[in-house]
């Protein structure tokens, strides 16, 4: 007897209904408001739609979330564009992968709060309002780097030796054999961190406003809510996070698969 497997967009349906029945009966039994208070640490999924459609505040969401998105793109491409420049440099140059790995790793482990707290001093925030501010940019640059060093010299390393010696006999150096056979094998690796890197470098975008001395953006928006105790408010602006960078993660997902059909065994497609 065979059994029928349940498609993954059912699956997903049901378990996003299991996971607000579950946030419901917790908001309504144990974060209920201390006595002589009204203020509910966590409201109930229809106090946040109410929030966001009923009271109309889902029509400012773009104002919002614009310069935390600008913000977040510009250090996504600047962090992943500096870790696959010092991937490509430890290929070339393999005697300084000792120095670029530590370099990395630096990154990874430094505290992002008191870095934010350096480079707010350092760059500033936004130069006019609504512009994306430079710590944000820099913070979400900094988040990305390591894990797409890692994925990026991971990949490079999965290439085959058999064909990266024909490169050698044929006169290939360590350049011809990065452009032919090395950059081939790391795609999947490579677009696996960069798609690590997308949600990676939004929360680095939204920390670096929340630390900086903004207008705009979603760290002054949620400092702001919460100032006047607007939990609905600050849930919704929390689910609306989550929202953009799961898109933003699905997006980068489908294009890992166009590019890569065969690591998604979608090579008879590709034919």
């Amino acid at each position: 007897m065979t059994r029928t497997r349940m498609p993954g967009w059912v699956a997903a349906i049901l378990g996003g209904v299991a996971l607000i029945l579950v946030w419901w009966i917790f908001a309504l039994t144990v974060f209920t408001p201390a006595e002589g208070t009204t203020f509910t640490p966590v409201p109930t999924p229809a106090a946040v739609f109410d929030w966001l459609f009923v009271k109309g505040n889902i029509a400012g969401t773009w104002s919002v979330f614009g310069p935390t998105l600008a913000a977040a793109g510009l250090g996504y491409l600047w962090g992943n564009g500096i870790a696959l420049l010092l991937a490509t440099i430890v290929l070339l140059f393999p005697k300084t992968e000792t120095v670029i790995t530590q370099v990395a790793v630096v990154t990874y482990c430094l505290p992002i709060v008191a870095i934010g707290g350096i480079s707010i001093v350092v760059l500033g925030g936004a130069k006019n309002p609504g512009d994306p501010s430079a710590t944000a940019i820099f913070l979400a640059a900094l988040v990305c780097v390591f894990t797409t060093v890692v994925g990026a010299l991971l990949g490079f390393r999965a290439a085959d030796k058999a064909a990266l010696d024909v490169v050698h006999v044929y006169g290939g150096g360590r350049w011809m054999q990065l452009r032919k056979v090395r950059i081939i094998a790391a795609l999947p690796s490579i677009l696996n961190a960069l798609q690590i890197a997308v949600p990676t470098a939004f929360l680095g975008a939204v920390l670096g406003e929340y630390l900086g001395a903004i207008t705009a953006g979603v760290g002054p928006t949620l400092i702001r809510l919460q100032g006047q105790l607007d939990s609905a408010g600050v849930w919704s602006v929390f689910l609306l996070c989550a929202v953009f960078a799961l898109a933003a993660y699905g997006l980068m997902g489908l294009l890992i698969r166009l590019v890569t059909p065969w690591v998604a065994g979608e090579t008879g497609k590709a034919a």
